[in-house]
């Protein structure tokens, strides 16, 4: 009983340890670019590769994976699925990168922390989610999602004393600060309103991948096509921009370490994950663990990038950690309601039906009922008329004889 009890509560832990799982990859992948970009790589031709590993990944898998339930393909789902590749893959990812090159890597990181905010007003504006201003659940999730934003913000632009928790005294950039591709500029607005679009973009992308799952239920195959859609577009884009055939060209270095690990691991693995939780707990549940991000890349930075690590981390990851318990909290609620809504009305349906069958049943039943009884009374009345005819018979038959 004991281990049936803990079966089921890892069943119902799923989908949030699959989105810890997916942030702590992404936060990999911050720290595989910080690297790669220390090494000279144009980040447009980044993302170009990451998203063509991606698809070299996860298209056979989904291939092998969904072959005998994946539904028909239509022209609406190609639709989607372009729809996905652009707003969470090439859109999103080129203009976090051209961010990144107008402002500084401080205020572009900061700026993913709107992620949930957005999600959670679109997933609104779309019917997907409902504010509930007077019931706890919508409470918690609107304190939620504003504390996971604050708290982000304080983790990024407050930085307090530090504190010499641990010392690894591993530092992977060597101490070096190569930033010969990143050209900061003075028009922070343009960059500002990129870092927003790109959050938008995600946002969008999580909005449009829910609808997507409903009619094609296939999270490889819902990755594998983004991916593809993604990379057609990356690489158009990559070409365009960025002509030098030199930096195209990759070594067994950092640069292929990272769009591997980006490509396969982050777009190819963790989108799959990502579409998993989108299908059973919608889209505002997936944006919410977007600060959990910021918290483990300050956690590896000062493992493996000789960071310090200050008050300010610290407190911004108390405080994300409390909103995202919130919003887990107030998810969960509207959950237990709509499985209670939906058994209530199942049971109401079950009422009709069968006092509709009972209505239906009982005319017939009773004309059988007069039926049969006709039938009997006939036979009682044969039997006396044949009993009496046999009766008067014997005395004809015994005066012939």
């Amino acid at each position: 009983m004991k281990l049936a009890k803990i079966c089921n509560i890892i069943h119902g832990l799923k989908p949030v340890l699959l989105m810890v799982a997916v942030q702590t990859a992404f936060a990999g992948v911050n720290v595989l670019y910080k690297l790669a970009a220390n090494d000279g790589m144009v980040l447009p031709i980044l993302v170009a590769y990451r998203f063509l590993f991606s698809t070299a990944f996860i298209v056979p898998l989904a291939l092998l994976m969904e072959r005998k339930k994946r539904p028909k393909l239509t022209w609406m789902i190609l639709l989607q699925a372009f729809c996905c590749g652009l707003f969470g893959g090439s859109l999103a990812q080129n203009f976090y990168a051209k961010a990144l090159s107008l402002t500084s890597a401080t205020f572009a990181a900061a700026t993913t922390n709107l992620i949930p905010a957005i999600t959670f007003l679109l997933a609104v504006c779309f019917g997907m989610e409902k504010l509930g201003w007077k019931t706890c659940p919508g409470v918690a999730k609107i304190t939620g999602t504003a504390l996971g934003v604050g708290g982000a913000m304080l983790l990024t632009f407050y930085k307090g004393v530090d504190l010499h928790l641990w010392k690894t005294n591993v530092d992977l950039l060597n101490g070096q600060h190569h930033t010969s591709n990143v050209q900061y500029s003075s028009n922070r607005v343009m960059g500002s309103l990129l870092a927003i679009g790109s959050c938008i973009s995600y946002s969008m992308w999580l909005i449009i991948q829910t609808n997507m799952v409903k009619t094609y239920p296939c999270p490889y195959s819902v990755t594998a096509l983004t991916s593809c859609m993604g990379a057609v577009q990356a690489v158009v884009f990559g070409l365009c921009t960025e002509r030098h055939w030199g930096d195209w060209k990759l070594g067994w270095n950092v640069r292929l370490l990272t769009v591997a690990y980006s490509g396969m691991l982050a777009s190819g693995l963790m989108f799959t994950f990502i579409t998993w939780c989108v299908q059973m707990r919608g889209p505002l549940f997936v944006s919410a663990f977007t600060p959990l991000m910021l918290v483990l890349v300050a956690l590896a930075g000062s493992l493996v990038l000789n960071e310090s690590l200050n008050l300010g981390s610290l407190l911004g990851s108390v405080i994300v950690i409390a909103g995202l318990y919130l919003v887990l909290w107030g998810k969960s609620k509207d959950a237990k309601r709509l499985s209670k809504l939906t058994t209530s009305e199942s049971s109401k349906d079950v009422n009709v039906v069968s006092n509709t069958i009972a209505d239906t049943m009982t005319p017939k039943i009773a004309s059988m009922a007069c039926t049969s009884s006709s039938a009997n009374v006939d036979e009682r009345n044969e039997l006396p008329v044949k009993s009496s005819c046999e009766k008067h018979d014997e005395p004809e038959i015994a005066e012939e004889v």
